[in-house]
């Protein structure tokens, strides 16, 4: 059985046993299909997104984390156009399409049937996609450093009236202290608005806004548990209004884990030990510490509950001091040489040349210096440009210093780290039956369920 318009809903962290919390989404999905999933190691936003749109591992499509360390020492780790600014620096969330090397969803329904549209909305690294119908944020840095919030669409012109509709996306509650339900709602209302006028047989829709609550207070505080109905609440507007759009046609839901927040009661910190070893180079700028990845020996990109250890020139020598380091160091349960990341199909140029993975309570962060007095600036700013990791920390808000605190341990959830117990695992639905077989998948399984859907599996 096939379908005519298929609306896949990625929603991070999404457990299982938050559906019978959300009410319509439980109506949507009582009569379907239910299946645990299991997000690929690393289960974070960019890679999980490129498993699932792609129907491959990040061995394969060179999605490695959430951002790249473009090394520069081959043509897959040169900064690709668009960031040529970005060379021996690292880039996380701003990356084009081109980062993705193998073709995605709306490639191949092209490639099988040409009249087959595809939406794809606030994904993770698909600015440029082959997509017939794109919304993603994409706000205009301006030469004296603030930003003018924009998106960019396909067509080019959508934004204008999306912005005309709803007003311009806000930007400040898609992360950050001020993250809520209002980037969610403006999703829902600017999707509405697309299949309204031109129904592509395809959506991919992001609604991130569980992911806020889970890591800043806990995936079963009080807080996070208002998230789901929040977010509920706006689920019953968009399947209200698709049923109503496409009445009369064959209309299937799929409802899609990213992956699930784990509680965490620890930090590592590799960056630190990287420094403890005399790896890590840092520079004196106004009274401050800035790392300087090009002199160091070694730097780790923290993203979540993995880092990817980057060492000068591949030395053998000093990856060999790492290993018996790293062994052993509280919160780490893994630490993977190049040659032993096909255990995760990890095993692109893109990755470290040891990848740290933490214990299911732990988290990585990417904080260098040991004094906060000397932390560089943008530490306490939402910068997501400019700190070379990924800093959940921005949830959190200090009103002594009107800026983002210096505690890690305000954490209470993360992710990325291998699913290795059932409450790691998250949750694929359908709206209908016979759609998938009920049981364990993979995140890369989920582009062959939608190509089935249109008879191009």
């Amino acid at each position: 059985m096939y379908s005519d318009h298929v609306v896949l809903l990625s929603i991070p962290g999404l457990a299982p046993s938050d559906v019978a919390r959300m009410p319509n989404l439980k109506r949507l999905v009582e009569a379907g299909d239910r299946a645990p999933l299991v997000a690929s190691f690393p289960g974070v936003t960019c890679a999980v997104q490129a498993n699932m749109t792609t129907g491959l591992p990040p061995a394969e499509h060179g999605v490695v984390a959430n951002g790249f360390f473009w090394r520069g020492d081959s043509p897959e780790t040169a900064a690709p156009a668009g960031s040529e600014d970005k060379q021996g620096q690292v880039e996380l969330w701003t990356c084009w399409n081109s980062v993705i090397h193998r073709p995605q969803l709306w490639d191949l329904l092209h490639e099988h049937d040409a009249n087959l549209t595809s939406a794809m909305w606030f994904a993770l690294n698909n600015k440029g996609c082959g997509a017939d119908y794109i919304c993603t944020f994409a706000p205009i840095h301006n030469p004296d450093g603030s930003e003018s919030l924009w998106c960019y669409t396909r067509p080019e012109m959508l934004y204008g009236d999306l912005r005309d509709a709803f007003g311009h996306f806000p930007l400040k509650h898609f992360w950050g202290p001020l993250a809520g339900i209002p980037s969610s709602a403006w999703i829902v209302s600017s999707s509405i608005w697309t299949a309204e006028r031109h129904q592509p047989n395809f959506w991919y829709i992001y609604l991130p806004h569980l992911d806020y609550m889970t890591q800043k207070c806990g995936p079963q505080s009080p807080e996070a548990m208002a998230a789901l109905v929040e977010l509920d609440n706006e689920l019953g507007r968009l399947i209200t209004e698709f049923e109503r759009i496409h009445a009369g046609k064959s209309l299937l839901w799929l409802v899609a884990s990213e992956y699930v927040i784990s509680p965490v009661d620890h930090v590592t910190y590799p960056n630190r030990i990287l420094r403890e070893l005399g790896m890590l180079e840092f520079q004196q700028l106004e009274g401050t510490e800035q790392v300087d990845i090009a002199a160091s020996g070694a730097f780790a990109l923290a993203d979540h509950q993995h880092s990817h250890v980057f060492v000068q020139d591949h030395c053998k020598s000093r990856i060999g001091e790492l290993v018996d380091r790293f062994r052993g160091e509280p919160g780490i349960a893994e630490v993977l040489t190049h040659d032993q990341l096909d255990r995760y199909e990890l095993q692109h140029t893109r990755s470290g040349d040891l990848v740290l993975v933490s214990e299911p309570n732990s988290w990585q962060a990417y904080y260098w210096w040991l004094d906060d007095a000397m932390a560089p600036t943008y530490a306490r700013k939402m910068d997501i440009h400019r700190k070379p990791g990924y800093d959940p920390v921005e949830l959190f808000f200090d009103p002594s210093t009107k800026g983002i605190p210096l505690n890690a341990d305000l954490v209470r959830g993360s992710h990325g780290a291998p699913v290795r117990q059932e409450s790691q695992q998250g949750v694929l639905l359908s709206s209908q039956r016979g759609v998938f077989v009920e049981q364990t998948m993979a995140d890369t399984d989920v582009a062959s369920i939608v190509l089935n859907q249109f008879g191009a599996g």
